[in-house]
């Protein structure tokens, strides 16, 4: 059988092959255009049953080849019988079958390879409704939709003198009852039937077979109105023909299929009806015009020359989608990437949070860095053009805040007034920006800035996400000097002298002032824990009393594991265990089970990892503010005006990071289907610097690597794949229900808290570690900085390899990495200001 590439029945009759690419005896395809050119054609014959298809290929046959009555009549009672399908069976069935009669050991034979002769036992001619064992066929799951079926019957019979082919087009798919393996309607059938000849038929039927399931040739049998049509159509599948030269390759070596096809070329001297419609439905042209509302490549960056023009261009190819983008969330896929990225959003604000109050001294911290991200996430995600990015803050950010806190105090300024009027300009600049279309300027941004762009957000993730492991060290210091020998020598106690001095003290008095009232300590001062120690003023004496498990170890080990669970279960998708669904279920909920899986490690050994903390209140993280910032009276009123200059550079810095994040997210490569938003995200954006300068709250643009991560939590992949074929990626699941549900949670996670303290920290870096080593993966980059280290004949089959001097590829490679370098020093130093003037 073929769909798309070739399985056989094994030897042993029991199950079919892996699939394999067909590889055919050159002699065949040779057999075969000479059985086209002689024996019987019927183009566009109307039949309804397989019996009158077989009565007029009998009938029509050619007057040199013409068959007597009686030789016509015992062709039609062969070719009428009912063959023997080989099952797909599953596992359970094949168990259940070893089970209940394990001393069977019969040997059916292969239905694909010899019609019955006049000696084979008696068996029912076919039906003319499909059977049972059709309708429950597992291998139907397989078959794409829309797919029709050929048929081809091959074989030899002693009765012929000279071989019989008829090569037959139905005009309409007929189902043909029990036929077919599965139930599926007809519209091609092949017949050569002939005296006995070494494994002659056999190959020209697979040769036959083979030219089916090629896509060129399928057209133009489709479409084929003479003889002459059909074997044009064969003469150009023969000059595409690759040989594959005898003594340098095993003919009994079954070729895998590859992991990518080339797209079937056009065959203009092939199609002479090329300008006819497909005679088949589900065949549509390639120039077809896409779906309502999807854009023009490179329309949503053109120039519309009016004020605005470009955002309300935005909104009219965003509004037709709005309500799928909701209904098009309804899938299990989308409950995973919430919890996912939810995960992601609530460690990178806490982490984020966290730095902000260093660099504040409170004025921004981690439940002003929750409310910001829930609220701005939420408001984007509701009206944006582009609702897969996910907002959060980002590093460039946090480094002006700091310069700016530290300016503020330089010069006795108002920290929150300030910010506020730099806000309200930031905004104000925005949309002006928008209004003179200045977004369209992200059509010069190439695969240069983009990729490093990308690569340096990546590697800040994954350097955070290591610099904080290691700052456990300090916290939960590793007991190198630990021997186990010594251990009579380690002691600890609990020293409560401190609270007798006042009793030695007034020993030396007339009067004794009223003493405090003292519990008796315990007859063994080391009955107390080192809390109740602490709590009642004593303190610990002995060379143990620094002693801690070795917390930073385990927590090493659930930062590694949770990285190695991740990034294993979601190849699962591509393994060769478990059906289909399960890998797909496994690989969608990969990292929410990682989680889980460390999790529960860590509840099973007990140790005291640091572990997840949010607010549990909602209050300021410093009193001296309130949740409305004014914007007079505490700076002088030329602050406001100052105001604008430094507003200049966060707006390039907004600018360039939410534009360069826009644009790696709408890549063709993602396939998606509902346009861009470029004009209507800045707007966004913007909009949103008002409301967060004047509540305090931090600055958002989106976030790369969680933006990235969100995307690819959500793609599609065709669901039935011929066998042999990988699953065909269809794009992302298009909608704006995720990003709002997690910024619901985001919400929620202060009434949360009693949960969440039980997820540790390392467990969420090694979150953070495979989204930065997954976006990192995902460019192009990486495979150019890989093949530096390749000598020139283990490199792969790269298409720009081809076309381009290897020393351009590693010139390009060496001067990426170096502005890369440049970028990294760059935002290291204080002079990261400047950092989206150097992208």
């Amino acid at each position: 059988r073929w769909i798309k590439f070739e399985e056989k029945v094994e030897d042993g009759g029991e199950r079919w092959s892996a699939p394999h690419v067909p590889a055919l005896p050159l002699h065949s395809l040779f057999q075969l255009r000479t059985c086209l050119q002689k024996g019987t054609m019927l183009l566009d014959l109307d039949a309804t049953s397989f019996k009158e298809i077989i009565d007029k290929a009998l009938s029509e046959q050619p007057e040199e080849a013409e068959l007597q009555p009686a030789l016509r009549e015992r062709l039609a009672a062969l070719l009428l019988l009912q063959p023997q399908h080989q099952p797909t069976k599953s596992l359970l069935q094949l168990l259940a079958e070893l089970g209940l009669s394990p001393c069977r050991g019969r040997k059916p034979s292969c239905p694909t390879r010899h019609p019955p002769t006049a000696s084979s036992p008696p068996r029912t001619q076919v039906s003319k409704t499909p059977l049972k064992e059709q309708l429950r066929n597992r291998f139907k799951k397989k078959v794409p939709p829309g797919a029709e079926a050929a048929h081809v019957a091959v074989g030899e019979v002693e009765f012929l003198e000279k071989p019989f082919t008829a090569f037959i087009r139905l005009r309409h798919g007929v189902s043909l009852g029990s036929l077919a393996e599965v139930s599926l309607p007809s519209r091609f059938l092949f017949i050569l039937l002939g005296p006995p000849r070494v494994k002659a038929y056999h190959e020209v039927g697979r040769a036959m077979a083979t030219l089916l399931t090629d896509e060129l040739f399928q057209r133009v049998a489709r479409q084929a109105e003479h003889r002459e049509d059909l074997m044009a159509g064969m003469e150009a599948f023969l000059n595409e023909l690759i040989m594959l030269p005898p003594g340098k390759w095993d003919p009994c070596a079954r070729i895998p299929p590859p992991s990518h096809l080339p797209a079937p070329r056009r065959r203009t001297a092939v199609d002479p009806l090329d300008q006819q419609p497909h005679g088949n439905g589900d065949m549509t042209a390639a120039g077809d015009g896409a779906s309502p509302g999807h854009p023009r490549s490179g329309e949503e960056l053109e120039r519309t020359g009016r004020l605005f023009g470009g955002l309300l261009r935005d909104i009219r190819r965003k509004a037709p989608w709005y309500g799928s983008d909701f209904s098009d969330a309804l899938h299990p896929q989308c409950l995973s990437a919430v919890l996912y990225i939810y995960l992601a959003t609530v460690t990178n604000a806490i982490t984020f949070g966290g730095m902000l109050g260093d660099a504040t001294a409170n004025m921004q911290g981690v439940l002003e860095s929750f409310l910001g991200t829930a609220f701005a996430g939420f408001i984007f995600c509701l009206f944006s053009g582009q609702p897969l990015t996910i907002l959060s803050s980002t590093g460039p950010v946090l480094v002006f805040e700091r310069l700016l806190f530290s300016f503020s105090q330089d010069h006795s300024l108002d920290y929150l007034e300030f910010r506020l009027w730099i806000g309200l300009w930031v905004a104000f600049f925005g949309v002006v920006l928008v209004a003179t279309e200045a977004s369209h300027l992200v059509r010069y941004f190439t695969r240069f800035t983009e990729e490093g762009f990308c690569a340096l957000i990546s590697l800040i993730f994954i350097y955070d996400s290591l610099k904080k492991m290691l700052s456990l060290a300090d916290a939960f210091p590793i007991n190198w000097h630990y021997r186990l020998d010594n251990v009579t020598s380690y002691s600890c106690t609990c020293n409560l002298s401190r609270l007798f001095n006042p009793i030695l003290a007034c020993l030396t008095t007339l009067q004794c002032p009223p003493l405090p009232s003292i519990q008796s300590p315990p007859a063994t001062p080391a009955g107390l824990s080192r809390t109740q120690c602490l709590d009642q003023g004593g303190h610990l004496l002995g060379t143990s009393c620094q002693y801690v498990p070795d917390v930073t170890l385990v927590s090493f080990l659930l930062f590694g594991g949770t990285f190695l669970f991740c990034t294993a279960l979601k190849r699962f998708r591509s393994s060769r265990y478990f059906p289909v669904g399960v890998r797909k279920l496994v690989s969608d909920f990969a990292v929410i089970l990682a989680i889980l899986a460390s999790c529960a490690v860590d509840a099973l050994l007990g140790l005291e990892t640091p572990k997840l903390l949010v607010p549990s209140e909602l209050k300021p993280t410093n009193p001296a503010r309130g949740w409305i910032i004014f914007p007079f009276g505490a700076n002088p009123w030329w602050v406001c005006l100052l105001s604008a200059v430094p507003a200049v550079l966060v707006t390039i810095l907004i600018f360039m990071d939410q534009q360069i994040t826009a644009v790696i997210l709408n890549r063709r490569e993602y396939k998606l289907q509902k346009g861009a938003g470029f004009h209507l995200d800045l707007l966004c954006v913007s909009l949103l610097m008002v409301v967060t300068s004047v509540t305090g709250l931090p600055w958002y643009v989106s976030a790369t690597v969680i933006s990235l991560a969100h995307m690819d939590s959500l793609r599609k992949e065709s669901a039935t794949s011929a066998p042999g074929e990988h699953p065909e990626f269809l794009g992302i699941r298009e909608q704006r229900l995720t990003g709002l549900a997690v910024f619901i949670l985001m919400g929620v996670s202060v009434f949360m808290a009693p949960v969440l303290k039980h997820i540790p920290m390392p467990v969420l870096y090694g979150v953070f570690l495979h989204m930065g080593v997954t976006a990192l993966n995902s460019i192009q980059l990486m495979d150019r900085v890989r093949l530096l280290l390749m000598p020139a004949k283990h490199q792969p089959d790269l298409a720009y390899l081809r076309h381009v001097p290897l020393r351009r590829v590693h010139l390009f490679t060496v001067i990426q990495l170096l502005c890369l370098a440049l970028l990294w020093l760059l935002k290291s130093t204080v002079a990261a200001i400047i950092f989206p003037v150097m992208v």
